[in-house]
């Protein structure tokens, strides 16, 4: 709800310090052409290089094609393979032609063993047909917020100039996927046996299978022109990290590097309790207004020495005398660092509290009148 005409109630409390947000890591060097660090939960960028640079992207293009297979609904109905999806080049989980399998067997092929084959048996299952389901990867890219990507197929082979993405776009996308609970699982499964025990895959994540014990998952790539591409995730105390890199020749290491110096600088801060707020003097909103989920960000040590809260409420209004024309949102609490804003919520009306206030107010009212008369309120 767009809000407007915010009274000058401004309460602003000193809690951190901060610095840009993309600068906190500014001292890390990576090998990557392009990369990025970002917080899982809030979509801080931690670190970035050359992060918003429109390259290829090889089969972390695969990512795309996993949610959408997810949210398809499909996934326990199965899948008959055709001989396009079986010769398609790369590589391949080794289907056969006109093979059934289901659909979720297919996901965790294209996830943990990077199968092309996979990924044409089910772009050509869940959008009818590749050119459907690229429709269907460019309008998800365009309602998740990817403005500078563009896929012309459901694998990141280079057979297409217009098939590319940038490293923050990719980050944006592992961020929305991980809000999946089924994508989360795939993502971060180490070892798969299809239902009718015909496969059994490792995944290529070397992070995940063996190198970082704090890895939660991710996608790896490859082409010749697009180099290595890695995507991963990485979760140590509370704090739920995305890295993402572009042509990247020693990225294992750098995504390590990139994770444990965020774990060593960074933790998740409560800077603000969900619930009613508290040194509002407005008797209209004294009491009743409240935020719906605690305001967490993370912060460095040197940061939590002052961060600014901005409480903005409604200038209130005539009709507001019934309650019904008060509306449910009434103002927003912004975190600002370093004069930046990072974060918001809205902030809620609790309409029952007033009308219990003034309910009360009236019967004392009554009670007052029926003292000074003499006569009962009840007649």
């Amino acid at each position: 709800m767009k809000l407007a005409n915010w009274m000058a109630i401004i309460v602003i409390i000193q809690l951190f310090i901060s610095l840009f947000p993309h600068k906190s890591l500014a001292s890390i060097s990576v090998n990557a052409e392009s990369a990025i660090l970002m917080d899982q939960d809030s979509g801080r960028i931690l670190y970035e290089k050359n992060a918003y640079s429109k390259m290829r992207i090889a089969s972390i293009t695969k990512i795309m094609t996993a949610i959408i297979a997810i949210e398809s609904g499909k996934m326990d109905e199965m899948v008959t393979v055709s001989e396009k999806a079986v010769y398609t080049e790369g590589s391949s989980i080794y289907l056969k032609p006109k093979q059934k399998i289901k659909l979720r067997d297919l996901v965790y092929g294209l996830m943990l063993r990077s199968g092309n084959d996979a990924a044409v048996a089910i772009a050509e299952y869940v959008g009818g047909s590749i050119e459907g389901f690229v429709f269907l990867m460019n309008q998800k890219a365009v309602e998740i917020g990817m403005m500078n990507t563009e896929f012309s197929n459901p694998h990141g082979l280079d057979d297409h100039e217009n098939h590319y993405s940038t490293a923050y776009d990719m980050a944006i996308l592992t961020r929305y996927a991980m809000q999946n609970e089924e994508f989360r699982k795939i993502s971060a499964t180490k070892k798969y046996k299809t239902e009718d025990g015909q496969y059994v895959w490792k995944n290529k994540n070397k992070l995940l299978t063996s190198l970082y014990k704090y890895s939660t998952g991710g996608k790896t790539g490859y082409t010749k022109r697009a180099k290595r591409t890695l995507v991963s995730t990485a979760t140590k105390d509370h704090l739920n990290l995305i890295a993402v890199t572009l042509n990247d020749p020693d990225d294992w290491n750098d995504h390590m590097n990139m994770f444990e110096t965020a774990f060593q600088r960074f933790e998740k801060v409560r800077i603000k309790k969900e619930g009613y707020l508290d040194h509002v003097k407005d008797p209209l909103y004294e009491n009743k207004i409240y935020i719906k989920r605690d305001l967490i960000y993370p912060l460095t040590d040197e940061e939590e020495e002052n961060v600014k809260v901005h409480l903005s409420l409604l200038k209130p209004k005539k009709e507001w005398e019934k309650t019904e024309k008060i509306p449910e949102i009434v103002g927003k609490l912004v975190i600002i660092l370093h004069d930046e804003k990072v974060e918001e919520v809205p902030i809620y009306f609790d309409h029952k509290r007033l009308e219990k206030e003034r309910k009360s107010w009236s019967e004392t009212f009554k009670d007052l009148v029926s003292k000074m008369t003499g006569v009962s309120k009840n007649g």
